[in-house]
């Protein structure tokens, strides 16, 4: 009985992973470390007034800067190791396009 041919998704999902990937580097780019200063906002009091808040420091963005790029490697790492592994499968697996060796034709 025939199955029915199952869908391989592993392609847009590598590309679809490969975007995110280049979305975060483009986020680091954008945010060169070396002019990084303390983000502060203005927090405002029950009283009335105003407070200036850190609301994320220079040793906070260079270790967001760090897991980004930390993540960014394994990412590109896993995408290229799953691409050579699709590809060895599409190698392997006999297309109908391929040649048949003479004792698959019956000729031996």
């Amino acid at each position: 009985m025939a199955t029915a041919k199952k869908n391989n998704y592993i392609d847009l999902e590598l590309d679809w992973l490969e975007a995110k990937a280049n979305e975060m580097k483009a986020y680091v780019d954008a945010r060169p470390m070396e002019g990084l200063t303390d983000r502060v906002i203005w927090k405002e009091m029950k009283g009335g007034g105003k407070m200036p808040i850190v609301a994320s420091s220079v040793e906070q963005q260079i270790t967001s800067h760090r897991a980004i790029l930390a993540d960014y490697l394994k990412i590109t790492e896993s995408i290229q190791k799953l691409r050579e592994s699709e590809d060895q499968k599409k190698k392997s697996t006999p297309r109908g396009d391929a040649a048949l060796t003479p004792v698959e034709l019956g000729i031996v």
